[in-house]
């Protein structure tokens, strides 16, 4: 529509689709990894091994659904959390014969809240700081204490919310299911890719061929081994989410053409050198909350715009890529990797109205961004 009414031109639109490019050949890769793991049995195996760690807790349970989340997001992303883990979670509910949402929940709000221990963490960050981001020991002193912040208070006000939910008995684990060789390719694979992952980023490499790369080279392995038809694992792939991300980069990139931003930039420029603490604090703030309005991939494209043409410094920038990565978990379509947790959980036959997620959010999300963002500001 943009195009058709001359709001944006056909070249500067294809040009927004392929800054994407990363982006898909990042969220192809997962979701592949993911459909193979589901298909020879990982998520059935990994439940297994959960249920004999709870010890017929919920509570227990809990803590241990939180701490692989976080492990998977800081490694693999938050995407793959949203698309690889929580098929597991489902899974580990499933067999523990308890209400699955009250787990499905930390998918979601651990994708976000863990999303900046690493820049890997979140592909959002790569596009907040472009090319000026920091070293990756750098990184850490930056954002360590703010993300030991965002884990914990998350989890607490995450399990105070559903505290109700967890004083159940979970089944205890039966025999555990013996992995194929198919799943253990898939599983080694998902493996691979975090150190992969890891590799890149210190390198300096973008995320999505090498992600991509995996997902395929597993996919063929696993086909090859089983003798089987590769086709289906295609089929069962969600491929609208590919649309929906390149429709975002054109959003922005219509914005951008109309010169929008330059109040923005004049404004970020002068309150960076009048009062940075204060234009961190607000600035992050105001982004969190925008993210849940226009989704957080293009409040990152424009947040990423402003401060660079601001020039306001990796401080003030810092404050902004919290404000991005934290400030979704207000609400079902905040963040690209909530909309993936959504499309997950819905193949699994469960649901969640936009209500019930934001009563959830409405008290994690505004507690934990601003105990952040105080810390990171003025710790």
């Amino acid at each position: 529509m943009l195009v058709l009414f001359s709001l944006i031109t056909p070249a500067h639109a294809l040009d927004a689709v392929s800054k994407g490019t990363d982006v898909y050949l990042f969220l192809i890769g997962m979701m592949l990894l993911a459909e193979l793991a589901r298909r020879e049995g990982v998520f059935d195996w990994l439940a297994s091994v959960a249920l004999e760690h709870a010890r017929g807790s919920g509570q227990r349970l809990f803590v241990l659904v939180y701490a692989v989340g976080i492990l998977v997001t800081v490694f693999l992303s938050n995407d793959a959390t949203a698309v690889v883990l929580t098929p597991a979670v489902y899974a580990v509910a499933k067999h523990a014969k308890v209400p699955a949402l009250p787990y499905l929940l930390i998918c979601a709000f651990i994708a976000n809240a863990a999303s900046f221990v690493l820049p890997i963490s979140n592909p959002a960050n790569l596009v907040v700081f472009g090319d000026q981001m920091p070293r990756l020991g750098t990184w850490v002193r930056e954002f360590a204490l703010a993300s030991l912040v965002s884990i914990v208070s998350t989890y607490l006000l995450l399990r105070w919310t559903q505290r109700k939910e967890l004083h159940v008995e979970v089944a205890r684990a039966t025999a555990k299911p013996v992995l194929s060789t198919g799943g253990g390719i898939a599983a080694g694979a998902i493996v691979a890719t975090g150190v992969v992952l890891l590799a890149a980023s210190l390198l300096g490499w973008q995320l999505g061929l090498p992600t991509c790369l995996a997902g395929l080279a597993a996919w063929v392995l696993i086909c090859s081994w089983n003798r089987s038809s590769p086709w289906p694992v295609l089929g069962n792939i969600s491929w609208s989410v590919l649309p929906l991300v390149a429709g975002l980069f054109v959003l922005v990139r219509a914005v951008e053409d109309t010169g929008a931003f330059a109040p923005l930039v004049a404004q970020a420029a002068a309150g960076a050198r009048q009062a940075p603490h204060l234009t961190a604090l607000v600035g992050g703030s105001a982004v969190a909350v925008a993210s849940n309005l226009i989704n957080n991939l293009p409040m990152g494209l424009i947040g990423a715009t402003v401060v660079q043409a601001a020039h306001v410094g990796a401080y003030i920038t810092g404050a902004i890529l919290i404000g991005v990565d934290l400030g979704p978990n207000l609400s079902i379509t905040g963040s690209l990797a909530t909309i993936l947790w959504l499309v997950a959980i819905r193949r699994e036959g469960e649901e969640v109205s936009a209500a019930r997620f934001l009563a959830v959010g409405a008290v994690v999300m505004p507690l934990s961004l601003l105990a952040t963002l105080a810390c990171y500001t003025w710790a």
